[in-house]
């Protein structure tokens, strides 16, 4: 057994919101105080996100996590505040309805795609190419969009989570 990051309770999304960042700044050789920065301010979009999604939702939490790791890749890659926007809407517009089912390695996968898309984001990002509001539940405010996005974690996905459930509960 060793220690893990946490993000909002969770190893996994610890996990999420920050070795994407440690790694992408070692293989860029960025700097102690860029990756410590890029850190930040990944865990803290994580943990913003996640305060308006509530504590259980059948939306993935790697959603949110990995959200945090695109905003932190994006700093990292020399990106202010627009691109990490930017970021944050590409990551809302492509991954929001992935279910949490509570299994580890099916959320071990999840965590991959959330982390490919991380990084996919902020190079799209950092190339000044993002969702806009003309497509589905972004807005052009980012706050918005990411309560547009947990609304549908939060509230939205209640059947979801309750037809989860029911198929875990009832497996032969």
């Amino acid at each position: 057994m060793i220690p893990v990051m946490s993000n909002s309770g969770s190893g996994n999304q610890g996990i999420c919101a920050t070795m994407p960042v440690v790694v992408f700044a070692e293989e860029n050789h960025n700097t102690e105080e860029e990756l410590i920065r890029a850190l930040t301010l990944s865990n803290l979009a994580a943990i913003y996100m996640k305060q308006s999604l509530g504590s259980l939702s059948a939306l993935c939490g790697c959603v949110v996590a990995s959200t945090g790791s695109s905003c932190g890749i994006t700093l990292l890659m020399g990106g202010g505040y627009d691109e990490v926007c930017w970021a944050v809407k590409n990551m809302i517009a492509n991954l929001t309805g992935m279910i949490c089912d509570g299994a580890k390695p099916s959320c071990a996968l999840k965590l991959t795609t959330g982390v490919g898309t991380a990084v996919l984001s902020a190079m799209l990002a950092i190339q000044h190419k993002h969702v806009t509001s003309v497509e589905g539940i972004i807005d052009d405010d980012v706050d918005q969009s990411i309560r547009n996005l947990t609304a549908i974690g939060s509230r939205g996905m209640d059947v979801t989570d309750r037809y989860v459930l029911d198929i875990m509960t009832h497996k032969k």
